[in-house]
């Protein structure tokens, strides 16, 4: 890899500006990293043996934004850089911030308290690359591998155990032995990290290009103490001409199959959530589980919440964990149906669920459903293009129209509106004012 490193011209304005007054400055961590993989980095931050107070001075517009831990952001326009001074963190009792934040003006001293070597590497255009933990040479070779003794660095910060599996996902890398045992000993520490962080960790390990890593999560332990329903599926067999492996297996190759969208990833992780408090086994010897589709559902929504997910994340996701399972017929009749329960935004969301719970079984019957999916897309387009009623918003007739008619206002307007959206959805045609009224009256 070479040397030279293309950075933004913000970024070497504040680097060399910081020089010009007499201090070191470097690009610093997830940057450098991503800018060697020749990835386009998130954000970037700055760090240098200036204090807080001096960069204040150096640059006109800053905004204090972690002053106590030494960070200030400086504002260049209207974007913000993050300038964080040289630090030596203290103990870490709550497993999540330091003590005590100690001020040094030896890069090295700050990059050790860093996580791990792959994000320990700082630049600037006159030094080069500063690299005292072998960070380059870990990304040449695709290993994650903490910064001094792991034990340590996940004592820190649990959630680093996370971040170790995800950033294995993301760039689908392997874990270094000895950071991959520590992970095993230090996991229970996890209990202590807030569901949000690791929310946001999960979601960005199931949208990664890897979310087959989720499999270190459980081989290490993880997953037992931050989602042990996944536990679950991955014990629960399938002995049935559909599948060719165990729940969670077939989860697994889901989460390879499906688009990388939060919905997509997260409803493939939960589309079977209900199969274990479901399982019975037929007489044929066969596992079946029945209503796994509404236990899951309602599983999913407990699951979601306790990992403090958004409500228009759990109702999507419950949805398609809901309405996965649903016996599709190439029928418009069939399709009208399922759209009035889950809707327009979500029946594309549904036949990729579809296609990927389909592919990730056994090649029972695969082609023949694979191709039936396919005839469905294709009615579902015109049963769109037409705008073909499939709610009641969509309906000819409102609840005025029927308190014009004479019906007295109340329950029975829903149960008629209801009524009528049920024949219009086997019957699209028929869906005009006059016709429906009529047909009430009829009924009367």
């Amino acid at each position: 890899m070479s040397v030279e490193m293309q950075i933004p011209d913000k970024v070497s304005f504040i680097i060399e500006t910081l020089e010009q007054a007499g201090f070191e400055a470097f690009a610093v961590g997830g940057c450098v990293r991503d800018t060697l993989l020749h990835r386009i980095p998130g954000d970037w931050d700055i760090t240098t043996n200036a204090s807080p107070e001096q960069v204040k001075q150096v640059f006109h517009r800053t905004i204090d934004t972690g002053i106590e831990h030494g960070t200030v952001t400086v504002m260049l326009d209207k974007e913000g850089f993050e300038v964080t001074t040289y630090r030596i963190d203290g103990e870490y009792e709550d497993g999540r911030h330091p003590n005590s934040v100690e001020f040094t003006n030896d890069l090295v001293e700050d990059l050790k308290r860093r996580d791990f070597t792959i994000n320990a590497m700082a630049y600037n255009k006159r030094v080069g690359i500063v690299d005292a933990f072998s960070g380059k040479e870990d990304l040449k070779h695709g290993i994650i591998r903490c910064v001094g003794k792991a034990t340590e660095r996940f004592c820190e910060d649990a959630l680093r155990i996370l971040r170790a599996i995800r950033f294995s996902a993301q760039l689908g890398f392997e874990i270094e032995e000895e950071t991959k045992k520590a992970i095993e000993q230090i996991a229970p520490n996890l209990l202590k990290v807030s569901k949000e962080r690791i929310q946001v960790e999960l979601v960005k390990l199931l949208v990664s290009p890897h979310p087959e890593k989720l499999l270190i999560a459980y081989e290490t332990g993880v997953t037992k103490l931050i989602f042990p329903e996944f536990d679950h599926i991955m014990n629960q067999q399938q002995n049935n001409p559909c599948h060719c492996y165990t729940v969670g297996m077939h989860t697994i190759e889901m989460l390879k199959i499906i688009k990388p969208t939060k919905v997509l990833r997260l409803s493939a992780l939960l589309h079977d959530i209900g199969k274990p408090l479901v399982h019975q086994v037929n007489d044929d010897g066969a596992d079946v589980f029945p209503d796994h589709n509404k236990v899951g559902s309602e599983r999913t929504k407990r699951i979601l919440r306790d990992l403090r997910f958004d409500n228009d994340t759990i109702d999507k996701v419950s949805k398609l964990v809901m309405y996965h399972s649903h016996h599709f017929k190439v029928d418009k009749a069939d399709i009208r149906k399922l759209l009035c329960n889950i809707g327009h935004e979500l029946f594309p969301d549904l036949l990729e669920l579809a296609i990927a719970d389909t592919k990730a079984k056994s090649n029972y019957k695969k082609e023949e459903r694979l191709r039936e999916i396919e005839q469905i897309k294709v009615l579902y387009e015109e049963i769109k293009e037409a705008n073909e009623c499939v709610c009641l918003k969509q309906l000819a007739v409102s609840g005025k129209d029927l308190m014009d008619a004479g019906v007295s206002q109340g329950k029975q307007i829903g149960v008629i509106l209801n009524e009528m959206l049920a024949y219009v959805l086997e019957h699209p045609e028929a869906n005009e004012k006059e016709f429906l009224l009529m047909q009430w009256d009829l009924k009367k």
